[in-house]
Formats: C-alpha cells, sequence, structure tokens
C-alpha cells in the first residue's frame, strides 16, 4: 500500500486495520513517514477497547467524518 501512496493522500484505517494505529509499533513507524495524512475510525477503536493504546499521531474520526473523506475524495482504494 505505501508504493500506492503519494504526497497529500489520506489514509483511513477501519475494522481490524485500526490496530496499525497502536503505539510503538513498526507498522504505524513506516505509515507515520509515508507524506499522508492518517486516520482510524473511533467507533472500531472503541469497539477493539484499543482507546488508550492508539498512537496520538492518528487522527480519530466518526461515521460523519468518514463520509466527509469520501465525498473529498473522486479516488478512493479499498485494502
Amino acid at each position: 500500500m505505501l508504493r500506492c501512496v503519494k504526497q497529500g493522500d489520506e489514509l483511513l484505517l477501519i475494522q481490524d486495520a485500526v490496530i496499525v494505529a497502536l503505539s510503538g509499533t513498526k507498522a504505524l513507524d513506516l505509515l507515520l513517514a509515508a507524506p499522508i495524512s492518517i486516520y482510524a475510525l473511533q467507533e472500531d477503536i472503541e469497539a477493539r477497547g484499543l482507546t488508550a493504546q492508539i498512537s496520538t499521531s492518528i487522527g480519530k474520526v466518526s461515521y460523519t467524518d468518514f463520509v466527509r473523506l469520501t465525498v473529498k475524495h473522486e479516488q478512493q482504494i479499498t485494502w
């Protein structure tokens, strides 16, 4: 996925992908080094009991914000 992103892209972590946002992981370090904005869906973080473990470098968004990101970006890729 990192080979496909470019500066200014936005990544939204949903469902089990929110695990990537856990503080102190190699996966998170790789994402944070990319020239992109990274968000995680708050409801999925809470559903997995990870609220206290998610990096503060990750933006937490609601379903309303999810829709705004979808409208903002004409092209989307779901992995």
